[in-house]
């Protein structure tokens, strides 16, 4: 839990993913098009991958891909972030996180 919490940390937006994921790349496409600089970390690449799966899931992540924190904060999965743009959320969101300059 504490190398999730420390990874989450480093950047405004970090997104875990796999590479087999369709909506981890939906979603990390939609913050590029926002114009955020994401960190993504794909969990069967990095080192020690099924221990942050195991973390995220005790944190709530279900599915458990795409799990996307802002502002070290747990947004959720791919609903979430959804939900939020499409309320007109997610933009003020990235912003009071210093992800974007709008």
């Amino acid at each position: 839990m504490d190398r999730v919490t420390s990874m989450v940390s480093e950047r405004p937006v970090v997104i875990f993913s796999k590479t087999t994921c369709y909506m981890c790349h939906t979603i990390t496409t939609l913050f590029r098009e926002f114009g955020v600089d994401t960190t993504v970390h794909e969990l069967e690449n990095v080192p020690r991958g099924r221990e942050i799966e195991q973390a995220l899931s005790r944190l709530g992540c279900t599915p458990i891909v795409p799990a996307v924190f802002i502002g070290g904060r747990l947004v959720g999965g791919a609903n979430e972030v959804m939900s939020l743009h499409l309320s007109r959320s997610l933009i003020p969101l990235l912003q009071s996180a210093g992800a974007i300059w709008v």
